[in-house]
């Protein structure tokens, strides 16, 4: 049967998005190339694909109430509508993911894209990298491998004397099998006692046979008697441990009863502080991308503000860059440039304040998710003390209703065995007090004898449970050796993300470095690092410093700041940054785009090799640049002109 062969054409249609009022694009995998000039809506375009795939980052045209993007690949529809509703935009439709936040950091590779501004403006880089990561849910797993190790460790420890007791409850055996022993031979011989002294009255004595029975019901009786005596004195014993044991339970129950469990309040409180950590990411990334307009504004590039005003407005940008106003790029109006960077300024400072509050509730949320553990043990440790307690009462209430019982049949048996000694004294005389004597010792043997074999059956039945104890702790061994090295793998899950994002970095800016040939830069490369007061590295937080190192004119090698970079190999840094996230979180296996412009900075020879390299990870790769860049790569590749 022959295969199916799989569709690799991607279809974009585009309504009212950004700048494009209507739009059909078709594509193949491999590098798909927009080439136009600025403020020709290709950027829109990217966005309306990044929208289709589940992206935010979109705005309507400006005077359209709704739009509309379908995005079809792979035989599947996935679409996405916006509408606008007094000032407000809303989200609609069924994209190809249901979470973007990975695709916006490392796919979506825009020009206002976080990780590649993030170098930039030297911001925080471990945070980009390992924001998709839920440090919060592995904090917690760790938390749970440990309560279960400290667990594991009470239980070993309770076991811990198995061994000496398994060893002391076989010498107890032993010596009981020892014991009975004797107390058979005893019998035995009082037995063979007893029958020749039988023979020998048998012919003296008119009233033997009566005896004889009186004696055997006096014989039994005694025996039933000193059996209820001592059940009754073991019901009574047990009774009295098992209240200890229910004041015990109940003093602890009332200890965790005064406890104020607000498990709904605590878990409300979760569930806002989540929510207001989501609301600070939205919010710190448009202030980031605002921020980077504003700077792109400040440094005179007039594509960007191009693309943010409508398409009959771009005319005229570049003649109002070289006045002391500025046109803002969000009304359109002219302002003085000190306006804008005053504005600026203060966004910058409204982020770093969201940053420290998002710091402080992610804190305040592991806070949180501690004490609900905490709560949900009480809740558990209550419910079990109570059912223990219930257990304890019906046991007592079932036990003092047998003692009851007891104490009636004994009562019953004491006045048999009164009788039937009455009736033996007037049979009997001086000559058969011995033999009664001796029917008594044989007694005493035989109830001693059953006595002991219930002690032996409850031993042998104790060493099975010890056995069984004995299996229970190498179990319980094994299980630990498994916990701790859940623990040890849970714990180095957040350090093998951050060396793995390492590496990818630094192996893949090595690479791009060698490939495009930037003379002046020996190496670019980041260093783990921690941080904190913590003692040891469980315990210590880590920051990822960027390293530059260059060579002078002289042939000198120094380390050097982004700041001092130019603006082509900043965005290159920039790039592969993202591209390591993008590689690290595997960004490949969720979604099948790249998309990439804003690289006009880069010369046209280095954007051609850089195309090529990026295009080797994502099924489909759409760069938007202009005509001269594009002049640089390969025909082969598919051109959409705009």
């Amino acid at each position: 049967m022959a295969e199916t062969q799989r569709d690799t054409t991607a279809q974009v249609d585009v309504e009212n998005i950004g700048g494009i009022e209507d739009a059909d694009v078709q594509f193949q995998q491999g590098i798909t190339v927009l080439t136009g000039r600025n403020a020709t809506n290709r950027t829109s375009f990217l966005r309306s694909i990044a929208a289709g795939l589940g992206s935010d980052d979109v705005s309507l045209k400006s005077d359209a109430d709704s739009g509309h993007v379908e995005l079809k690949i792979d035989g599947e529809s996935y679409t996405r509508s916006l509408t606008q509703k007094r000032g407000t935009v809303t989200f609609d439709g069924d994209p190809y993911l249901e979470d973007s936040t990975i695709a916006d950091l490392f796919a979506f590779l825009l020009g206002s894209n976080e990780a590649r501004r993030a170098v930039v403006a030297g911001a925080d880089l471990r945070e980009i990298l390992m924001r998709p990561v839920d440090t919060v849910a592995i904090e917690s797993e760790i938390q749970s491998l440990k309560s279960e190790r400290d667990q594991i460790d009470s239980e070993i420890k309770q076991l811990s004397s198995v061994e000496d007791e398994i060893h002391t409850l076989e010498q107890r055996r032993n010596s009981i099998k020892e014991t009975i022993e004797e107390l058979a031979d005893k019998r035995d011989e009082l037995t063979a006692e007893i029958e020749a002294e039988d023979r020998s009255l048998s012919e003296q004595t008119e009233n033997k046979a009566e005896l004889d029975e009186i004696l055997e019901k006096l014989q039994s009786a005694r025996s039933d008697l000193k059996s209820v005596r001592f059940r009754l004195e073991s019901e009574r014993e047990s009774i009295e441990s098992l209240r200890d044991e229910r004041t015990e339970t109940s003093d602890e129950l009332d200890a965790l009863s005064e406890a104020d469990y607000e498990t709904k309040q605590i878990e409300s409180q979760i569930e806002q502080t989540r929510g207001r950590i989501d609301e600070l990411n939205r919010t710190i990334t448009d202030l980031q991308t605002i921020i980077e307009y504003n700077s792109d504004v400040l440094a005179g590039k007039s594509d960007v503000v191009a693309d943010a005003l409508d398409e009959d407005a771009a005319g005229s940008v570049t003649d109002q860059l070289v006045d002391s106003t500025i046109t803002c790029w969000t009304c359109g109006t002219n302002v003085e440039q000190s306006q804008v960077e005053e504005t600026t300024d203060r966004l910058r400072s409204l982020r770093d304040e969201h940053r420290e509050r998002r710091e402080e509730l992610r804190n305040r949320l592991e806070e949180l998710d501690s004490e609900l553990r905490e709560v949900n043990e009480q809740e558990r440790r209550q419910e079990e003390l109570t059912n223990r307690l219930s257990r304890l009462e019906d046991e007592i209430e079932e036990r003092t209703a047998t003692v009851e019982e007891l104490q009636d049949e004994r009562d019953e048996l004491q006045e048999q065995v009164e009788s039937l000694e009455s009736e033996a004294d007037e049979l009997r005389d001086q000559t058969q007090t011995e033999l009664i004597e001796r029917h008594k010792q044989r007694n005493e043997y035989e109830f001693k004898l059953d006595q002991k074999r219930d002690e032996l059956e409850d031993i042998t039945a104790e060493l099975a449970e010890k056995q069984d104890e004995l299996e229970r702790r190498e179990e319980l061994k094994q299980r630990r050796e498994q916990v701790k090295e859940q623990l040890a793998e849970t714990r180095s899950r957040i350090e093998s993300i951050e060396t793995n994002a390492i590496e990818a970095f630094n192996e893949e800016m090595e690479t791009v470095l060698n490939l495009l040939d930037y003379e002046n830069i020996d190496r670019v490369w980041i260093e783990r690092k921690n941080i904190g007061s913590g003692k040891s590295n469980r315990n210590s937080q880590s920051a990822f410093e960027l390293h530059i190192v260059r060579t002078n004119e002289s042939g000198a090698v120094y380390e050097d700041t982004i700041d001092n970079l130019s603006e082509s190999e900043r965005e290159v840094i920039g790039l592969v940054f993202a591209l390591a996230g993008y590689l690290v979180h595997e960004v490949h296996d969720t979604v099948p785009f790249m998309l990439l412009d804003s690289v006009e900075a880069i010369d046209s020879e280095r954007i051609s090799e850089l195309v090529e390299y990026f295009s080797q990870f994502p099924d489909y790769l759409v760069v938007a640049l202009l005509p001269e860049d594009a002049e640089a790569l390969d025909e082969q590749h598919q051109y959409v002109e705009w």
